[in-house]
């Protein structure tokens, strides 16, 4: 009895999906057209994504003069707004939601591979530290960016 396997899929959420002409892209500073005016979001966004594509490997960060495909990110909108209202009509949490708008471009075929917006929050205590409001701006952009990221390297 003889089985053929040659037939089988392969499913890989680390980007074995990635076209082989793709193998560097560049990030830009993210664009911040939220009115927000959130210090230091643009940078942030930029660096922790950044960083998520060093740590996959999936495709090697470079400049953009020399890549196969640009991730171009807009920062959409930046709300903070009630969660959680307790009795009586007290607010008990606030919800941070910010939202992505990312084009990702395939330079060598010229062409678009997507553009979408991506939206995630965090959440912190009504009446908390600035600390608290931060700590949810960052959990947000931790959830954003890894949401882009697995949609780059595997939505394929």
């Amino acid at each position: 009895m003889v089985l053929n396997f040659g037939g089988c899929c392969v499913y890989s959420f680390t980007g074995a999906s990635v076209p082989e002409h793709l193998k560097t892209i560049a990030i830009p500073i993210v664009d911040d057209r939220s009115g927000g005016g959130e210090p230091g979001l643009r940078e942030k966004i930029t660096e922790v994504l950044t960083q998520k594509f060093i740590d996959d490997n999936t495709l090697q960060v470079t400049d953009k003069t020399t890549v196969n495909a640009i991730l171009e990110c807009t920062v959409v909108s930046l709300t903070d707004a009630p969660a959680i209202v307790s009795a009586g009509e007290q607010i008990a949490t606030r919800r941070i939601t910010i939202s992505v708008q990312v084009v990702n471009k395939d330079l060598v075929k010229r062409k678009t591979i997507f553009e979408k917006t991506f939206s995630n929050y965090g959440d912190y205590p009504s009446g908390g530290s600035i600390d608290s409001r931060k700590n949810a701006i960052e959990e947000a952009i931790e959830k954003i960016t890894q949401d882009i990221l697995l949609d780059t390297v595997s939505g394929w």
